[in-house]
């Protein structure tokens, strides 16, 4: 006698093994791609933090550079020097009034009246000060005379030139002889300003100084009295 087959009491099988198993690649592969983006953000951030501090430390040598160079003896040149101050400024001692500082900044020292930066106006470039970053011709003495190309000066590029008529920024070590830092993209420099209130004279420094990356910049100013009358 024929009899039916009975229906299997097994489960049919559902083909979900493979979507579980591609759904996992793709969370991990995520997981991965997340990981590594946060360790190479991780470490661009470590290097430009390592960067600025270079930089920061190379502005303040500049600084003290600037500082040393105020309290040259006008008749000595320092070891290591790459030009001499000469007749720049007065012995130590006397009071300040050396025309070697104008609004040309000749070899670093600039000297502006009073009235002048009471006018100064970044946004509209109105009376430019010295240390301001040099957008167009109009701005900074970082890069020497806006009035014309820029004044080679001891020290730049291969550190051979010897020209010591330059105007603008003072490259570190041209009168104190201390040495060049290695591993920066551009030497620190620096500028003097006279400023005179009365009897209270003082000079303002700015100095700026760079990374291994030419475009991490730091930028300082302090003010210091150099002369006893």
């Amino acid at each position: 006698m024929f009899r039916p087959s009975q229906p299997s009491s097994g489960h049919a099988e559902g083909g979900v093994a493979l979507p579980v198993v591609l759904m996992f690649l793709l969370v991990i592969t995520i997981l991965g791609t997340l990981g590594i983006r946060r360790a190479t953000t991780g470490e661009t951030l470590s290097r430009n933090q390592l960067d600025y501090e270079v930089a920061r430390q190379a502005t303040e040598a500049a600084l003290r550079d600037a500082e040393r160079d105020l309290r040259l003896d006008v008749s000595a040149i320092m070891p290591n020097a790459l030009c001499a101050r000469g007749t720049d400024r007065p012995a130590q001692g006397s009071a300040l009034a050396s025309p070697a500082f104008d609004t040309n900044c000749p070899r670093g020292q600039c000297r502006f009246e009073l009235s002048y930066y009471d006018s100064s106006n970044y946004t509209t470039v109105t009376n430019p000060e010295p240390w301001w970053p040099t957008i167009n011709a109009k701005q900074g003495r970082w890069d020497g005379d806006p009035a014309s190309a820029a004044s080679p000066k001891p020290g730049d590029a291969t550190g051979v030139n010897t020209n010591c008529t330059f105007n603008g920024s003072v490259p570190l070590g041209t009168f104190t002889g201390v040495a060049r830092i290695a591993g920066v993209a551009r030497q620190p420099e620096y500028l003097i300003e006279y400023l005179a209130r009365s009897d209270d004279k003082v000079m303002r420094i700015t100095a700026r100084g760079f990374g291994a990356d030419i475009n991490t910049e730091v930028v300082m100013q302090t003010y210091f009295r150099p002369y006893l009358r």
